[in-house]
């Protein structure tokens, strides 16, 4: 194991994880981006709404993979959850993540 996989964890096994935990997983891109193309079954709430949706996201009561276009906005959506209290993690890129998650 690398010195980063020391650190980090797998994030395959994370996601796998969270999988298993029927986790939810939330789109963060815009509406546009969205509505072109998404992982069947995700949510979708833009991170510009994301801190105004904290109470709803809790209400869910599962763990959130949170993915947008590269992994940018849904890194930032994923911190921003995780400082609120709920289980987290950055799925990245919705295209990838479909294919590691095999949806």
């Amino acid at each position: 194991m690398g010195l980063f996989g020391f650190l980090f964890g797998n994030k395959n096994e994370k996601l796998n994880d969270f999988k298993n935990r029927n986790a939810i997983i939330l789109d963060v891109r815009s509406k546009a981006e969205y509505d072109s193309g998404a992982i069947p079954g995700s949510k979708h709430i833009p991170l510009q709404s994301i801190p105004t949706k904290i109470t709803d996201i809790k209400k869910w009561n599962k763990p959130v993979i949170t993915c947008c276009a590269s992994g940018m906005r849904s890194g930032s959506a994923a911190a921003i959850l995780s400082k609120n209290g709920i289980e987290a993690i950055n799925g990245g890129g919705w295209l990838n993540l479909a294919k590691k998650l095999d949806l």
